[in-house]
């Protein structure tokens, strides 16, 4: 402002060197101007002691506003640490008496896993699928199980065991052999045995479905299955299986008689085909001297009169077929005597030598087999070590199953070969007896 006024007065005096006669009016438009700029002077003092009073009162309301959010803040965190001090001391009152309560729900939670394991392996579990999932929710729920959920528990389990003495029908999805799920009718006894159409089952991977053997066990036992659950009775035989489902597929998976027999291949067949016509020559042989044993003990009645249809009645002949040998020495008629009863027997012990043969052989087949079976075995070592013995299983069973095929086949042709024997021997027996008789009467009357 002052430099402004300066200028003013500059350019008054230049105007007044400029114009000398109007010095008097510059003078006094000076003396205004100086007037004017106090006045101006004086009212912007005023204004910015208003202004300034103003602020101070502003400042003074803005310190008291700060010091009363101080002391809220104060009262706050004041508050905050009392309720701080306070959640500490109840979370040590809850440890305190919920310390019990804690390993309970520990032990519920671990009880639950258990069960759910048996759950899953359990035939009750597919007439009541909807367990599992609760099973589940308690097993692996990190919350505190409520008095319901304990009640629930408490529920299955006593289920589980009252249905372990029951034998009831329902219906449930089955999963067959090809793998088809479908509908039937399931009837079970206690949690050990489970069957559908004559079929045994098992639990399936989740445990609420069940699943048909992939092979069933033997004919027998599947009929078993079928006529319990047809049965109509109070009792009825019915197979228990105390393993759930272990046994049974043991069962299933052992090897058919035809598959037994497969496993020998062919030198199992030669031992077979062996025995086969062991047994029809010896039925057959055993057969002829069963009939010649009782035409013989007929012609023993009636030694006067001898038949051609058994062979003593030919023995018998060589007296009366040929008279002019009547009278022959006891000599010749001794040696005429037994060319009969020799002539005789080849047919009364036909077949016991192909027998002895058949019998000895069947062993030896059978080693063959089982050095055969070796040498298979060996070789699939070579190529594939030992890791997997089921690559060995081949070899190992045709040593085996040659080796009782064998036994099999030579200890019934022995036994049947020494009754062929001895029955032989009664028959050439009773020949010789009669000859001898013959030849004794033949000399007790020609000394007469």
């Amino acid at each position: 402002m002052r430099a402004l006024i300066a200028v003013v007065l500059l350019a008054l005096a230049s105007s007044a060197l400029a114009a000398s006669p109007r010095l008097d009016e510059l003078l006094k438009q000076v003396k205004e101007s100086q007037t004017q700029a106090s006045q101006l002077n004086r009212e912007r003092e005023q204004r910015f002691l208003r202004d300034k009073n103003k602020r101070q009162a502003m400042l003074a309301e803005a310190e008291q506003d700060l010091a009363k959010s101080k002391a809220r803040a104060d009262a706050s965190r004041k508050r905050f640490d009392a309720a701080q001090r306070e959640i500490g001391e109840l979370k040590q009152q809850l440890q305190e008496r919920a310390g019990d309560y804690v390993q309970v729900t520990a032990a519920v939670r671990q009880l639950a896993g258990d069960f759910r394991t048996v759950a899953s392996d359990s035939l009750v579990t597919a007439q009541v699928p909807d367990r599992m999932d609760f099973l589940e929710q308690i097993a692996d729920s990190q919350d505190l199980p409520g008095i319901s959920e304990l009640e629930q528990l408490w529920y299955l389990l006593q289920e589980e065991m009252t249905e372990g003495g029951k034998v009831v029908r329902f219906s449930a999805d089955v999963v067959d052999e090809q793998g088809l799920r479908r509908p039937a009718e399931v009837v079970r006894i206690g949690t050990f045995t489970a069957m559908a159409d004559g079929r045994y089952l098992v639990a399936g991977d989740s445990g609420t479905v069940l699943d048909a053997l992939p092979r069933q066990p033997g004919w027998s036992l599947s009929r078993l299955a079928a006529s319990f659950a047809d049965a109509e009775d109070a009792i009825a035989p019915a197979l228990v299986d105390p393993s759930r489902g272990s046994l049974l597929v043991i069962e299933g998976e052992k090897p058919s008689l035809l598959e037994r027999v497969n496993q020998g291949g062919l030198v199992g067949y030669v031992i077979i085909l062996i025995g086969i016509v062991g047994i029809v020559l010896a039925v057959a042989q055993m057969s002829y001297l069963e009939v010649v044993g009782r035409r013989m003990r007929a012609q023993l009645k009636q030694v006067r009169v001898p038949r051609d249809d058994n062979p003593l009645g030919r023995v018998l002949r060589v007296f009366s077929d040929d008279p002019e040998h009547r009278d022959d020495d006891p000599e010749l008629l001794e040696l005429r005597l037994s060319e009969a009863v020799l002539r005789e027997m080849p047919m009364l012990e036909r077949a016991q030598s192909i027998l002895k043969l058949f019998a000895a052989a069947a062993p030896l087949l059978g080693l063959l087999g089982t050095v055969t079976g070796m040498i298979v075995t060996f070789q699939t070592i070579t190529v594939f070590g030992t890791g997997d013995p089921k690559l060995m299983a081949d070899g190992i069973s045709q040593a085996l199953v040659t080796t009782v095929l064998g036994l099999c086949a030579a200890i019934p042709l022995l036994f049947i070969n020494s009754l062929l024997a001895t029955r032989a021997r009664s028959l050439v027996q009773i020949l010789d007896e009669q000859s001898a008789g013959l030849l004794a009467e033949r000399l007790e009357g020609g000394r007469a």
